[in-house]
C-alpha cells in the first residue's frame, strides 16, 4: 500500500514517527494508501531547515521570487487534470469541482505575479532639513499554514501563494484526509524554481498543529477550518505571541425577496446548497423566502430540481452533480442532524435518508436533503452541517429576514435575490457578514479582491488572497535617515519638530 511521508527540504521523506493515517476511497469505503503522522520532533526539524534557506530567499529581489510564481502559474495549468484526479480520488468530489478547486487557487498565484508592486514601501523626501523617512515591507520568517480537506488545492495555494512571494519560508501542514495534492502542488513548486527548503510539507494530526503553534521560529499562522479549531489555533498562536488568521465555520443565508427571478433563485440555491456535497464554507444552507407565495413557488421550483439531482463517483462521468461526503463520521453526523431536524418539527421535503448507490453501498454517499419550516431553534439551524442539506426558513418581512442573518453566530458569506436596487444596497451595507452577494449565490471573491468572514467564521485582523495578504504576511519598517548639508549641530537631548 502507497505510503505518503512529508516533503522536507525539496524532496520526499518517510516518516519518522511510527504513526499513520488511512487515507480512504470516499466512493468506496477503502484505504487507498496511509499518511505518516509527523512527531514535534520532526516538525521542529523541518522548521529549522527552513530558517536557515530562508535568510537567502528573503534577500532575493521580489521581481525574481515573482518569476517562480509566473512558472508555477504555467505548471499548473499544465498538470491541472491531475491534481483534479488526486483531489477525487482523495476527496470525493466530482473532477469539473476539482478543477475548479485547482483554479482558483491558481489565480491567486497569478496575483502573486505582482508582488513587486504590492511589497513596494512609502517615500517620503525632505520630511526634515536633510531627512528622508520611507519604509519597507519585509518578510516575517518562517510562517505556517493549516489548511481542511475540503479545498486540497485552493486553500495551500492561497497561504503559500502570498507568503512565498513576500519572501517568508512556508511550512504547510494539510489535512490529513487528502494529503496527495498538497504533496503535488510542493513538487511544481521546487520545478518552478523555488529554492530547497522554503516550502516544508509537514503531514500529521494535532500533535504537528501544536508543535507549529509552540515552535518560537514560526512567526505566523493561517488556518481554514472548523470554529471551535480556529478559536483553538487562534488563542494559542497569539498566546505564543504570533501572527494569527484563522477562518472557521459557517451558516450562510439566502434572502429570496418576492420580486426575485425564482428559477433564477432556485438554480442557485440547488448549486450552492449541493455543489461538493455542501463540503463548502461559502455553501448556501439556509434560504430565506420572504412571504408565503414567495417560499411555497421557491419550494415548489425547488423538489424537482433536487429530486433531479445525480450523485456518484467521479469516475462516473462529468454530468455528476456531487459526490460523496469525505468520511464515515462525517455521513453519520449529517444524518444525525437530519434525523433531529425531523424530530424537532421541520417537514422533510426531500428526504435523502435512503439513498443508495448500487455497487458503492460501503461508499459515504448522502443524498439531498430540504426541510421546509425550520425555525432558528432547531439544531439544522444553528449548527454547520457541512452536507447536502438545505433548510428553509420562511420570513414574513425582508425586516425578519434580514435579522436572520445578523443575529446568526456565523458571518462567513450571504446573498439577496432581488430585481431592486434600494433592498439590495440596504442589505450590503447593514449586513454584518465578511462576503455578501447580491443575486450571486456564493460570492467568493477573486484574487485581488480579499476573502475572510466577520463573527465566528474568522479570527484576526487580515485576510486571506489579496492585498491582505501581503500585509499578513510581511511587518513594516519606518526609516528616519539624515545626510546633513552642510548643517553642523550639537547633541539634541530632546524630540524636535521637523519643521
Amino acid at each position: 500500500m502507497e505510503q505518503i511521508g512529508h516533503w522536507i527540504d525539496g524532496k520526499h521523506v518517510a516518516g519518522a514517527s511510527g504513526r499513520f493515517a488511512d487515507v480512504m476511497n470516499p466512493a468506496t469505503g477503502e484505504v487507498q494508501a496511509q499518511v505518516a503522522l509527523a512527531s514535534k520532533a520532526e516538525l521542529d526539524a523541518a522548521v529549522a531547515s527552513a530558517a536557515r534557506a530562508q535568510l537567502a530567499w528573503g534577500a532575493t529581489n521580489p521581481q525574481r521570487r515573482a518569476r517562480v510564481m509566473m512558472a508555477l502559474v504555467g505548471l499548473l495549468n499544465r498538470d491541472m487534470d491531475k491534481l483534479a484526479e488526486a483531489i477525487s480520488r482523495e476527496h470525493g468530489k466530482t473532477f469539473p469541482d476539482a478543477k475548479g478547486d485547482v483554479q482558483r487557487g491558481l489565480e491567486v498565484i497569478e496575483f502573486c505575479i505582482g508582488a513587486p508592486h504590492l511589497l513596494k514601501g512609502e517615500f517620503t523626501d525632505s520630511a526634515g532639513p536633510g531627512i528622508d523617512m520611507y519604509s519597507m515591507r519585509q518578510p516575517l520568517g518562517v510562517v505556517a499554514g493549516i489548511t481542511p480537506f475540503n479545498f486540497p488545492a485552493m486553500i495551500p495555494l492561497w497561504k503559500m501563494g502570498p507568503a512565498l512571494a513576500a519572501g517568508n519560508a512556508m511550512i504547510l501542514k494539510p489535512s490529513e484526509r487528502d494529503p496527495s495534492c498538497p504533496m503535488m502542488l510542493a513538487a511544481l513548486c521546487k520545478e518552478a524554481g523555488l529554492p530547497d527548503g522554503i516550502l516544508q510539507v509537514i503531514n500529521g494530526d494535532k500533535e504537528a498543529v501544536d508543535a507549529i503553534l509552540d515552535n518560537e521560529t514560526v512567526q505566523a499562522v493561517g488556518f481554514v477550518g472548523s470554529t471551535p479549531i480556529a478559536q483553538y489555533i487562534y488563542s494559542r498562536a497569539t498566546a505564543n505571541g504570533k501572527r494569527s488568521q484563522c477562518f472557521g465555520g459557517a451558516k450562510n443565508h439566502m434572502i429570496i425577496m418576492p420580486d426575485a427571478d425564482l428559477d433564477q433563485a432556485a438554480d442557485a440555491l440547488v448549486g450552492a446548497g449541493y455543489g461538493a456535497a455542501g463540503e463548502r464554507c461559502m455553501a448556501i444552507s439556509v434560504a430565506v423566502p420572504v412571504g408565503e407565495e414567495t417560499a411555497d413557488r421557491l419550494i415548489e421550483k425547488l423538489v424537482p430540481r433536487i429530486e433531479a439531482l445525480k450523485v456518484g463517483p467521479y469516475t462516473a462521468g462529468n454530468d455528476i452533480d456531487f459526490g460523496p461526503v469525505v468520511t464515515a463520521a462525517a455521513k453519520a453526523n449529517i444524518l444525525r442532524l437530519v434525523e433531529s431536524g425531523v424530530a424537532q418539527g421541520a417537514k422533510l421535503v426531500v428526504d435523502g435518508r435512503d439513498f443508495k448507490l448500487q455497487g458503492y453501498e460501503n461508499g459515504y454517499f448522502v443524498g439531498a436533503h430540504l426541510f421546509d419550516h425550520v425555525t432558528p431553534d432547531m439544531d439544522i439551524y444553528r449548527t454547520e452541517i457541512f452536507g447536502p442539506v438545505l433548510s428553509t426558513v420562511r420570513a414574513a418581512s425582508y425586516e425578519e429576514a434580514i435579522g436572520l442573518a445578523l443575529d446568526h453566530e456565523y458571518g462567513n458569506g450571504t446573498a439577496i435575490f432581488t430585481r431592486d436596487g434600494d433592498t439590495a444596497r440596504d442589505f450590503a451595507n447593514r449586513i454584518n457578514i465578511g462576503m455578501v452577494g447580491i443575486n450571486v449565490p456564493i460570492p467568493v471573491p477573486l484574487a485581488y479582491h480579499t476573502f475572510g468572514g466577520w463573527k465566528k467564521s474568522g479570527f484576526g485582523d487580515l485576510n486571506q488572497h489579496g492585498p491582505d495578504a501581503f500585509r499578513f504576511y510581511t511587518r513594516t519598517k519606518t526609516v528616519t535617515a539624515r545626510w546633513p548639508s552642510g548643517i553642523k549641530e550639537g547633541a539634541a537631548f530632546n524630540f524636535k519638530a521637523m519643521d
